[in-house]
């Protein structure tokens, strides 16, 4: 994806925004490029992990990395490729879109995307035609060029990262390495966060089956994604 530069560095943080470390963009950056659906350039982004993960002074950030690394390098492409399909199209309670945690099939959702288009849009930033702004990889590109507005955005989204999180360790899934790393690089859960994700965990998202206008010019539903689509 080509995109337009980030705001300049001299801008003031968000009001609130989590606070971040200056190797969490190099983090972040590579948990994106795990996490998109693995094409042919898989195997280099395997190779950027290790690298990066050598680097961090986390532990807790670099060592499920590298245990994802392992695990993709183990496994055949068509298997891992078939694995992320089963995992992320086609299991809702591993839906890889984040706003879908926070309202579901509703027109709220429509409003979530919305904000995040003009988020980026702020930033400098021009999505392609077939990607979803909400996308876990799409955010965590976002965070990696603007650290403080993606550490933002990222917190907001903390409760549905956690459940997805759990998820993924329950059907013990290698992705699960990869949110395991990205939750250690976020603040811990504590009050309406801890709150909103036993809340999710026992109610799932809200229901309303509805398109998502007015975020698209006409309606768009949720089916299940196209089996090696566009994130």
């Amino acid at each position: 994806m080509k995109r337009k530069s980030p705001k300049p560095a001299g801008l003031p943080k968000a009001k609130g925004a989590a606070r971040t470390q200056p190797w969490h963009p190099s983090a972040w950056q590579v948990q994106s490029l795990l996490l998109a659906y693995p094409d042919d350039e898989f195997g280099r982004h395997l190779a950027l992990a290790r690298r990066v993960a050598d680097t961090l002074p986390a532990p807790a950030v670099a060592r499920p990395l590298l245990r994802f690394a392992a695990h993709a390098e183990q496994t055949a492409s068509a298997d891992l490729t078939a694995a992320y399909v089963a995992t992320f199209d086609h299991r809702k309670r591993c839906c890889p879109y984040l706003t879908y945690y926070a309202y579901g099939d509703t027109r709220k959702r429509g409003m979530g995307l919305l904000k995040l288009k003009q988020t980026y849009a702020a930033a400098g930033w021009r999505l392609a035609d077939d990607e979803l702004p909400d996308h876990l990889a799409v955010v965590l590109e976002f965070a990696a060029a603007d650290p403080a507005e993606g550490a933002r955005l990222l917190t907001e989204h903390r409760a549905g990262l956690e459940l997805l999180r759990l998820a993924l360790n329950d059907d013990d899934s290698p992705w699960a390495h990869l949110l395991d790393s990205l939750s250690a690089t976020l603040p811990a859960l504590a009050g309406d966060d801890r709150e909103a994700v036993m809340r999710l965990a026992a109610q799932g998202p809200p229901e309303e089956q509805v398109g998502l206008d007015p975020y698209a010019s006409s309606p768009v539903f949720l089916p299940d994604p196209v089996v090696g689509g566009p994130r």
